[in-house]
């Protein structure tokens, strides 16, 4: 029996539909990197964070796979090598999280909050780049979400989680 064909990795950049410039040029940071490492990014397929990490996988020759809240493939930015509408709304976040290795949350509004929730409770790794800090009052456990100081450190990480997670 012939074992599997290698898979690349899957990361997941998550992060808001409107997004500074700054932030925007990190996400597309994220997806350049990923995608010349050979792996497939996944995101939620609109704007802001998600458009520019895609356009950044993209512009590296890289796949992206959009997990879009919409009803139509149309419905999705530019970039995206395969959009797959599930007309769910945010539920999406859900398949999105459940579908990657590690996720990179970059900035964020209450959608991408919901994410990092729904990643941390099904073991998916978190690497943070100025987003949320998760907390419990009363609790003394550290924040989950590791926090990287730049893009390259956000992939860099997220990588190794990925491939120990295989492990």
């Amino acid at each position: 029996m012939q074992g599997r064909p290698h898979r690349p990795i899957r990361i997941a950049v998550i992060g808001a539909r409107q997004t500074s410039a700054h932030l925007a040029a990190a996400a597309e940071a994220i997806g350049r990197e990923v995608a010349r490492r050979g792996g497939v990014l996944l995101c939620g397929g609109m704007t802001g964070v998600m458009e520019a990490a895609a356009r950044g996988a993209t512009a590296a020759g890289g796949v992206v796979v959009g997990i879009l809240p919409t009803d139509t493939a149309e419905e999705g930015n530019p970039y995206l090598t395969i959009p797959l509408p599930t007309g769910m709304g945010e539920a999406r976040n859900v398949i999105l999280v459940r579908s990657a290795e590690a996720i990179i949350a970059v900035g964020g509004a209450y959608g991408t909050l919901s994410e990092i929730g729904h990643a941390l409770n099904l073991g998916v790794p978190v690497i943070g780049l100025e987003t949320w800090h998760v907390s419990q009052e009363g609790v003394t456990e550290p924040d989950p979400v590791r926090r990287a100081k730049d893009a390259l450190e956000a992939v860099e990480w997220a990588w190794a989680a990925a491939w120990e997670r295989r492990r």
